[in-house]
């Protein structure tokens, strides 16, 4: 924990203070937790159990000013604890899983709005609202829209840091390098061969001119070589020319050989066709079926992934996932990773 402290300025310091686990090209989002205000406590240590690749921070908020606001919505701001978390996108998964699969925590959207003016805050300033995703305990009540005073990274106030292994910090880091998910910078693809470059025969060289003939003359006619070889008459042999006689035909016969007879009986390995082998593909259910159609749309869409959760159906298509047991987490990675 680390007190009079706001989420942008850890971000800001994030490389001095934490070095070699802190990767800079990480996706990062802030959401907005609401949980029962006796667990807070569970929420501070949240972390602690769960197995995460990149720093998370997160940072309570009180509405005070804000709370009418809230019953004007039918919220009751007292039986709440309003935590807003910021955390790379590749953990938000891992970091929600047991919340939303045991203990049924409900996603929502919400707006992030600045609150008005004519509250009266004594020190507020302007921006502009921003959509985010919102996670409630199924104890409490949907809730459309929440004031601040300043954006979310700016409320200052106890920073709790979770800090992950650093060795679970390094194979996250290769993951994302892997999959390209959750990355700044999307892998760009090699770069082309450079093509070889034509070859140019060079021109053919002219022909050197014959030297013009010598007549030959008795003292000008060269005498040949010494160990030049000539081919000389052997004398006739008096042995008779051999016989050639004629050579036995195989035997026609369907009867196999002595040869063959003895092959088979070695066991030579006769050619036996073997059945083609079909790979069956694994069944996908309808609701895989549905919920690879809906990620592939979004892709197609060019919509980031770390928006695939604005969209107004993803709700219907998680809360079924959930009650059946699909996970929809490594479908998302492994699509994103091949489009």
């Amino acid at each position: 924990m680390i007190p009079d402290m706001t989420i942008g300025q850890l971000m800001t310091e994030a490389s001095s203070r934490w070095g070699e686990i802190w990767d800079t090209r990480a996706t990062r989002m802030t959401i907005l937790l609401l949980c029962p205000r006796k667990e807070r406590k569970m929420m501070e240590l949240h972390g602690d159990m769960i197995e995460h690749g990149q720093p998370v921070v997160a940072v309570f908020h009180r509405p005070r000013a804000e709370a009418d606001l809230l019953k004007e919505q039918g919220f009751d701001p007292r039986a709440a604890s309003f935590q807003f978390v910021n955390i790379a996108t590749a953990d938000l998964g891992p970091w929600m899983q047991q919340l939303v699969n045991n203990e049924g925590w409900l996603r929502s959207s919400i707006a992030l709005s600045p609150t008005p003016f004519s509250v009266g805050l004594p020190s507020q300033r302007a921006f502009e609202a921003v959509q985010t995703l919102c996670f409630r305990h199924p104890s409490l009540p949907a809730l459309e829209q929440y004031f601040l005073p300043s954006p979310a990274e700016s409320l200052p106030g106890k920073c709790f840091v979770s800090l992950p292994r650093r060795a679970a910090a390094e194979m996250a880091r290769q993951q994302a390098e892997v999959l390209g998910v959750g990355r700044l910078e999307k892998p760009q693809p090699p770069a082309p061969e450079p093509k070889p470059a034509p070859v140019v025969e060079a021109p053919a060289a002219a022909p050197e001119p014959e030297p013009a003939p010598i007549e030959a003359t008795p003292e000008s006619t060269p005498e040949p070589p010494a160990d030049e070889q000539t081919a000389v008459p052997l004398p006739p042999s008096s042995e008779p020319a051999p016989v050639e006689t004629p050579v036995p035909l195989p035997p026609t016969s369907s009867e196999p050989t002595e040869e063959e007879a003895s092959d088979e009986a070695a066991g030579e390995p006769e050619n036996i066709e073997l059945p083609e082998v079909v790979e069956e593909e694994p069944e996908i259910s309808e609701l895989e079926t549905e919920l690879r159609s809906f990620f592939q749309e979004l892709i197609d869409a060019g919509v980031e992934p770390s928006a695939f959760m604005d969209d107004p159906r993803w709700e219907d298509i998680s809360e079924r996932a959930v009650a059946e047991g699909l996970e929809t987490w490594p479908i998302l990675l492994q699509m994103t990773a091949m489009g």
